[in-house]
């Protein structure tokens, strides 16, 4: 989706930060909609820009809308969130992808936001919406979506608007389960699809491009083991990489990155 599709999107000034701590140094600024922060202190700078995120949100609109992605990076961050003392039954959180697997599956991302968060910080089961990974990932499709298009009618919206988005970067590119030379890349109408991966002969509930551009905000959660080069050619524009469609056309987008 091009920038023009979208209709005009405030870019601001985005500068590429190191951190070792809550002290930042910057360097001059980039153009553009992508933030860079590399930060020693990993899970407690993503906690903190992602509970400024949520101040923010209860301020204008009450409600915080937050898309959680998967993996074992994310752990330390929500385990770090769980710490805080935040009115989470203002939160509404959302999965930006799971596997289709049970909810105790030990590969089920809601299994590992709910050992970290959900469980530590007593999130109340209102304010979570699962994907069902367990039943036939086509129904488990179009009931996430129809439980989001009913949110999102409540108010007026097209499409439902999150907050923030997180995600992950995987090896080959992908973000979310919007993996390269996958049939979900191609979806334009649907904002969640059931997407199968050849090379891991499985099927990912995900959300799509369209759902992830309409975020107000992304984040990239990136782990200090992630090849640089990888990250690079993402910043480059390689459009063969899904991570790279995100950066480009997602209205905001931060990269938080452990050194």
């Amino acid at each position: 989706m091009a920038e023009a599709e979208r209709g005009p999107v405030p870019r601001p000034n985005r500068d590429e930060r190191a951190t070792d701590g809550p002290r930042r140094t910057g360097v001059p600024p980039r153009l553009g909609n992508r933030e860079i922060i590399r930060t020693k202190t990993f899970a407690t700078e993503a906690a903190n820009f992602i509970l400024q995120r949520a101040r923010e949100a209860l301020d204008t609109r009450g409600e915080f809308r937050l898309a959680l992605s998967g993996g074992n990076t994310p752990r330390a961050v929500y385990s770090e969130m769980a710490k805080r003392e935040t009115p989470w039954e203002k939160f509404r959180f959302a999965f930006s992808d799971e596997r289709c697997v049970p909810p105790d599956n030990e590969k089920s991302n809601f299994r590992m936001a709910n050992e970290a968060l959900f469980r530590p910080a007593s999130v109340p089961e209102s304010s979570i919406l699962r994907m069902r990974g367990e039943i036939d990932p086509l129904h488990g499709a179009d009931e996430y979506q129809g439980c989001l298009d009913t949110l999102a009618a409540k108010r007026d919206e097209k499409i439902y608007q999150h907050d923030l988005v997180l995600l992950g970067l995987g090896d080959d590119g992908h973000t979310a389960s919007l993996f390269p030379n996958t049939e979900a890349l191609l979806e334009t109408e649907r904002w969640i699809a059931a997407n199968y991966v050849p090379k891991m002969d499985s099927w990912r509930l995900t959300f799509t491009f369209p759902l992830i551009f309409a975020a107000r905000d992304v984040c990239f959660l990136i782990g200090a083991n992630k090849d640089p080069k990888l990250i690079e050619r993402v910043f480059s524009g390689d459009l063969a990489l899904p991570a790279a469609h995100v950066d480009q056309n997602a209205k905001q987008v931060t990269w938080i990155i452990e050194q």
